[in-house]
């Protein structure tokens, strides 16, 4: 038997070692360098058995693509250093099951690991309490150390070109603990989402060709899934970061549904909904087909339920209104989210203005009000988001370019704000400035949710305080990561986001 073995081998090979102080090392490994070798030396100086143990491919948060090396790769290249005397898998975000198995002695971590303010993630302390549970103890090696990450960034060229430039001028003024900052200022506020909820369900078929006697596709049925999508997934997205989110809106009567809600979100937020026989939860039902060489969807076409009159009957209208003034006044912000599908009138849209502490404000377009909902019906915001296509139906000139339709659209709301540019990053806009940021990822699964991601996140941060420039930034992130996701079957986790955040601060 060779050095690499699995849990189960290992808890055999043990056995052999009552008596001998066991070691253990974790994490990513991507490129070993001179500083994971003195790591390494220093640790079997200290244990009889040295076993180092890494992250699996599928559970490494430092962004798309990542890592840079596959798990076979790394194993081996681990397994060919003398002083190791095995190394382990780990398949889980935290190597809690290795730690579980091994039970070490020692279990070693850098020195920069022994303030745990340190570690973005916020596990670290979790992974010594497990370890001492075990009767083990954790162990600071000193000595010089290195950033795999930096050295694969810069060394590999592992970001785009366009990235590594924006990075190397963006870490001028920010660093991954000017975001821990604000992400841990976000945990505080209280977050009021308005907005519609929205059933995402996805049927997946396989296109077989056109109809023999029609012009339509015929295709083969796979599967359906179905998720909880608008305001639903910006709250969910929200509450990642902050531990006081309340999600308002209006569902129909359906208890199922109800209940699906209260099972999935009610230990993440508070739910303040409206329940109404005459309206009807909207349901967008698309037929996709998957890419078989490649992971991303492409869409066949779609169906939805919204009605042609989209107005509110009164009493449903005048209960949610009577909630949100009801709610309003114990927020620090509230994220507007209009899908421009009937739940938020003029009057509405007048109480959110009047009453909100901070707003964040989205308005979105799409082919059931294309050209019937546009954010200039909006008088004042704190923030906003919006795409091209909707800032181009706000101020329809030929002559007149993205930035100066987005300036324009600055001075009317009297705020700042950002234009995602889908594969070309994004814009934003702070008093007259405008300041850009690529695009993070180009390949993708689903771009559904993305725009939401970004509304979430950089609305957030810049709520708790941080630049509308680091805002950009952040929401870009979440944005990309939510490419890889299919459509609203999860938000991004908290760890994921700044995992990938520190991965582009370290150039």
């Amino acid at each position: 038997m060779g050095k690499i073995v699995t849990g189960e081998q290992f808890r055999e090979i043990k056995q052999r070692f009552k008596g001998k102080k066991t070691g253990l090392c974790h994490g990513v490994f991507d490129l070993v360098h001179p500083g994971h070798l003195a790591h390494f030396k220093e640790a079997k100086s200290v244990c009889d058995i040295l076993v180092v143990s890494l992250t699996a491919a599928k559970y490494v948060r430092k962004g798309p693509d990542r890592p840079y090396f596959d798990d076979e790769m790394r194993l081996e290249f681990l397994e060919s250093i003398e002083c190791i005397d095995f190394v382990m898998l780990s398949n889980d975000f935290t190597p809690d099951d290795v730690i579980e198995c091994v039970r070490p002695d020692f279990y070693f971590k850098g020195e920069e690991y022994s303030v745990s303010e340190n570690d973005v993630t916020g596990m670290i302390d979790k992974e010594v309490g497990l370890v001492r549970g075990y009767g083990g103890d954790v162990y600071y090696t000193t000595g010089e150390t290195f950033s795999s990450t930096k050295l694969i960034n810069k060394g590999l060229c592992a970001l785009p070109e366009k990235v590594l430039d924006f990075s190397d001028r963006f870490i001028r003024h920010y660093s991954i603990e000017s975001v821990k900052t604000y992400s841990d200022r976000a945990k505080n506020l209280k977050v009021l989402v308005i907005g519609d909820v929205i059933i995402d369900r996805y049927t997946y078929c396989a296109v077989q060709g056109l109809m023999s006697k029609d012009m339509g596709y015929s295709v083969r049925f796979q599967e359906e899934e179905e998720f909880l999508g608008g305001s639903v997934a910006i709250a969910r997205q929200l509450a990642a970061f902050s531990d006081h989110v309340t999600l308002c809106s209006v569902i129909d009567t359906q208890q199922d549904l109800y209940d699906r809600f209260r099972q999935e979100l009610g230990g993440l937020m508070t739910l303040e909904l409206v329940r109404s026989p005459a309206y009807s939860t909207i349901v967008k039902h698309r037929y996709l087909e998957k890419d078989k060489k490649r992971d991303d969807l492409r869409k066949i076409f779609a169906i939805n339920n919204i009605p042609e009159s989209v107005r509110m009957e009164n009493q449903t209208e005048q209960g949610f209104q009577n909630k949100i003034r009801e709610l309003i006044g114990g927020f620090d912000v509230v994220f507007l989210c209009d899908y421009g599908h009937g739940l938020i009138s003029e009057e509405t849209i007048k109480i959110i203005q009047d009453q909100a502490a901070f707003l964040v404000l989205n308005c979105q377009t799409n082919s059931t009000n294309y050209g019937m909902n546009l954010i200039t019906k909006y008088t004042k915001a704190d923030l906003f988001t919006l795409d091209q296509k909707e800032l181009k139906l706000a101020y329809p000139y030929c002559d007149m370019d993205e930035k100066e339709a987005l300036a324009r659209l600055g001075e009317h709301l009297g705020c700042s704000g950002w234009l995602t540019r889908g594969s070309s990053g994004a814009y934003a806009l702070e008093g007259q400035k405008i300041m850009e940021c690529p695009a993070f990822v180009l390949k993708v699964i689903d771009t559904i949710g993305a725009g939401d991601a970004f509304f979430s996140i950089a609305g957030l941060f810049s709520a708790a305080g941080a630049s509308v420039e680091l805002g950009m930034f952040m929401g870009n992130i979440a944005g990309a990561l939510a490419c890889n996701i299919v459509g609203n079957k999860r938000s991004i986790e908290k760890p994921d986001i700044l995992k990938y955040a520190s991965t582009l601060l370290n150039v």
